[in-house]
């Protein structure tokens, strides 16, 4: 069943109003739904919907409410995927899969192995990332579009650390050896509810970076034997701690 989100405030008693541009168009002359085909909508913020479409024009598509339900599949542990930015073309497949996995917030990270050149406007492709969780959410049937956020320097991920904002903070590292994903997991007195994980680049963390990520309360950790390239260790972090955590 097709899968659309819209806005709280167009969520009325008994009817849901679309009027994003794009949607309204997918909707109107891609899957050339007509009146009385049946949907699904989010309000992005709690609540789902079945509805049954009852007018489709140029400027929105307005459905009849026949179901309401509260997000069954968004998780209960809400992860921060800090992610250094990968060479060109990766970043979409690690947002794509990091969405599929259960991942609520994004931020793209400069560290300093960071390679930067090809990556051109942020703010462009910041626009396309977001775009690429939307079509993430839609596919998997989530309720909440987790946020890409622009990119920042690698020091704005250590002050958000050193904030106290998570309950717990972790990074991959190939140094570590001897502390593993599932000791941080497991050697825990109560169950985060909010967690961050950062990524380095390809190069990895320089042991500066490293430092200074500990020294604000991030645990540094082993994802296993292999040595994990940067756009599979985000992913397999997320999904480890989801069935650590969440299943």
């Amino acid at each position: 069943m097709n899968r659309f989100f819209t806005k709280k405030e167009n969520v009325f008693a008994d009817e849901i109003l679309i009027d994003n541009p794009e949607d309204v168009h997918h909707i109107n002359h891609v899957l050339r739904l007509k009146t009385g085909a049946v949907m699904e909508i989010s309000d992005s913020a709690e609540w789902e919907y079945t509805v049954r479409i009852s007018s489709v024009t140029g400027d929105g598509v307005r459905s009849k409410i026949l179901d309401k339900q509260k997000f069954s599949r968004e998780p209960e542990i809400k992860i921060t995927l800090f992610q250094c930015l990968p060479k060109q073309g990766k970043m979409e497949n690690i947002i794509q899969k990091s969405v599929e996995l259960g991942v609520s917030r994004i931020v793209p990270v400069i560290s300093a192995r960071t390679i930067a050149a090809g990556h051109g406007d942020f703010a462009k492709k910041a626009a396309r990332w977001q775009k690429v969780a939307c079509e993430a959410v839609k596919q998997c049937r989530r309720g909440v579009v987790p946020e890409v956020a622009g990119a920042t320097p690698f020091s704005a991920t250590v002050d958000a650390f050193g904030a106290g904002g998570f309950d717990m903070a972790i990074f991959p590292y190939e140094n570590e050896e001897k502390y593993s994903i599932k000791d941080a997991l497991r050697n825990i007195a109560v169950s985060p509810r909010t967690l961050a994980v950062a990524i380095g680049p390809e190069g990895g963390y320089s042991d500066e970076e490293a430092e200074a990520l500990k020294a604000v309360g991030a645990k540094s950790v082993s994802l296993g034997k292999a040595v994990l390239r940067t756009e599979t260790a985000g992913p397999a972090a997320i999904a480890m701690i989801m069935y650590e955590l969440e299943l």
